[in-house]
């Protein structure tokens, strides 16, 4: 992140006003540390927006992903079928346990991951002998995947489901918080989505004894002893108390922040939806998104890079979309089902600054910009 005066930035933290309220009880009670009143309490207020019956509170939104599948049980030589189309935070932790990613491609709607795709790589994986330990779909900028149809193919071949739920707090499907519908959902509160705690993350489920698990290996898997004695192997991945009070502050406002983006979005098509070859990523029908970041695929002639460079040269930021995991150097060889729509996505699409704190001004200056090099003269 660059940081020069006037710069309008992709998306930054937007606090409350109730924020420095926890933080300060907390420094006055001397709970600065991965324990405290506000760990709970943040627990409690992600169930409450979310309906979830339990979460559990974590470093980061990669810890979160980690933990999810370690309770689910993959390990090594599993195969874990994965949204392709995402950033490599979602599937770094399969390569964590040992085990395989296999990519899944997007479908046009929602950019998210096809069902037909994903129930003809299952069925390819059974017919080899390879029966998949889990599914690990994204909701990609905010905007739910097809929920009904995935969770119908999951459930048919009783694969468990991992919702990567990082970049859709506050969307819905069907009326219900995104991250409810598979075993485990996973939230990130990085210091640039729409609920910050500078860093940290969650997992939410309807199963106490995963969330137990998820809770007891999150603290070094430490076990109940007078002195510090482990079986198993756990990970340092608590969150902070100090943390964990600027998420309450921050989730108080959730239904804010989330009406503030979808205005930065609507703006957007309302002054830019008339340039021919543009286009918007719109809702299909169930779905509700949080419009987290509002993102464009450019017209033909113009290239994401070109784009970008030309604004940044106006101080403003952007960002390709995500480059699809089966074309990263990291995953290279790795398995890969697919038309290619990710990567034509990727080689035509940009992401626009969507903060839930832009101003009108600094909008008017983006579409501006965006007009002068798009329109025709």
């Amino acid at each position: 992140m660059i940081y020069r005066p006037g710069r309008i930035f992709l998306s930054v933290p937007q606090m409350g006003g109730h924020e420095k309220n926890y933080v300060q009880k907390a420094i006055e009670d001397n709970w600065v540390s991965t324990f405290g009143p506000n760990l709970p309490g943040f627990e409690h207020d992600i169930c409450q927006h979310t309906n979830a019956r339990h979460a559990v509170a974590l470093s980061s939104g990669t810890a979160a992903i980690h933990l999810a599948l370690r309770v689910l049980g993959v390990g090594p030589g599993d195969e874990v079928l994965c949204s392709t189309f995402t950033f490599v935070a979602t599937a770094n932790p399969i390569l964590y346990l040992g085990a395989t990613p296999v990519f899944i491609e997007s479908e046009a709607d929602t950019w998210n991951m096809c069902p037909d795709t994903l129930q003809e790589t299952i069925e390819e994986r059974l017919k080899l002998g390879k029966r998949p330990a889990a599914i690990l779909l994204v909701h990609l900028y905010g905007m739910p995947a097809k929920l009904k149809k995935i969770m119908a193919i999951a459930n048919e071949y009783n694969i468990p489901v991992v919702e990567d739920a990082a970049e859709a707090l506050g969307s819905r499907y069907s009326g219900h918080q995104v991250g409810t519908f598979g075993r485990i959902g996973v939230f990130s509160f990085n210091g640039n989505k729409i609920v910050t705690t500078s860093g940290g993350g969650a997992v939410i489920t309807e199963d106490a004894a995963l969330a137990e698990q998820a809770r007891f290996f999150s603290n070094l898997a430490k076990e109940p002893a007078p002195y510090y004695q482990h079986s198993q192997m756990g990970y340092n991945y608590r969150l902070s108390n100090i943390s964990a009070g600027i998420g309450r502050g921050q989730i108080e406002v959730l239904e804010t922040r989330v009406k503030q983006r979808r205005e930065v979005f609507n703006y957007y098509t309302n002054h830019l939806g008339h340039i021919e070859g543009l286009e918007f990523l719109t809702e299909p029908a169930k779905c509700f998104s949080n419009r987290w970041l509002t993102t464009i695929l450019l017209p033909e002639g113009h290239t994401p890079e070109s784009v970008r460079v030309a604004l940044e040269e106006e101080n403003i930021e952007t960002r390709p979309l995500w480059k699809p995991m089966h074309l990263q150097p990291l995953f290279a060889g790795s398995l890969y089902y697919g038309d290619g729509l990710s990567e034509r996505l990727f080689n035509r699409g940009l992401c626009l600054p969507s903060s839930s704190s832009l101003s009108e001004e600094d909008q008017e200056k983006v579409v501006k910009q965006l007009k002068s090099l798009l329109e025709e003269v």
